[in-house]
């Protein structure tokens, strides 16, 4: 890194901040992210600017969201590639990125994400995901298996059928814990989430399809028929070919939508 952006500042517990530094790493990642003009560029937590600087250098505007003022102030100091940075100050977890949509451009989005809030925060970004083209982002390993899993699998759960629904997820590379400093104690890995132009199960209901994910994983060891009583009973299942029996990471994001769908319809009716 140049221009002496680490010195001084030491990574924050409570911002969860562990600061990339392997120049490898570094460059796999932005070859992923594939930084254009095309695209409204936006990072989320730059943090020191590992990977902030080499994208920046490569377009016109790259828009960070950070919370640390300390570091937004230092990004904003930061000779030449600091002047194609437009800051935005606060939480992500409550940004509307929707208000950074540009006319003719959808979104790359991209962050090395503090490990406590990334769940809540892709719940938060699947809802502004029509206008973006592709998010990369590095996360625990553990995460990136959830977001990635196939039905039956132990990691499959209602992070994976809301991901799936929204986004095509692929991982990308996985990342030692040397890769940072300070070292995190677990393993992180970069993910892919390509979001569908045109979803292949569309929900008629988004809130129904989110309630009747987040019920059937309430108890991941009980069956469907059990997390899912007074929702839809034994006639219904039949109805739709679905074994209630089944536990809830055996139920594909096709199947989930059919249920949510068939609720919505029947409370309609």
């Amino acid at each position: 890194m140049s221009n002496n952006i680490h010195m001084g500042h030491r990574a924050r517990k409570r911002f969860g901040q562990n600061f990339l530094h392997d120049m490898n790493v570094i460059d796999h990642i932005v070859a992923a992210i594939s930084p254009d003009n095309d695209h409204t560029m936006v990072e989320i937590g730059p943090g020191l600017g590992a990977l902030t600087q080499p994208v920046a250098e490569q377009v016109e505007t790259l828009n960070v969201v950070e919370l640390d003022r300390d570091l937004a102030e230092r990004l904003r100091n930061q000779p030449r590639w600091g002047q194609h940075l437009v800051i935005h100050e606060g939480d992500a977890l409550k940004f509307d990125f929707g208000q950074l949509a540009e006319p003719g451009k959808r979104m790359k989005v991209f962050g090395n994400l503090p490990y406590n809030i990334s769940t809540p925060l892709m719940f938060h970004l699947f809802e502004t995901v029509d206008n973006m083209e592709s998010m990369h982002f590095m996360l625990q390993k553990e995460v990136v298996q959830r977001l990635c899993a196939g039905p039956g699998h132990k990691n499959y759960g209602r992070l994976t059928v809301m991901a799936q629904y929204y986004c095509k997820t692929m991982p990308v590379l996985e990342v030692p814990p040397g890769s940072f400093t300070p070292p995190p104690k677990v393993d992180s890995a970069v993910v892919r989430l390509m979001p569908h132009k045109q979803k292949p199960y569309p929900a008629d209901n988004i809130r129904t399809l989110e309630k009747l994910v987040a019920s059937s994983f309430s108890m991941r060891r009980k069956t469907l028929r059990n997390n899912l009583k007074g929702q839809l009973n034994d006639e219904e299942f039949a109805q739709m070919g679905i074994d209630p029996t089944l536990r809830p990471e055996r139920i594909s994001v096709e199947q989930y939508v059919t249920m949510a769908n068939f609720i919505s319809r029947r409370n309609a009716a």
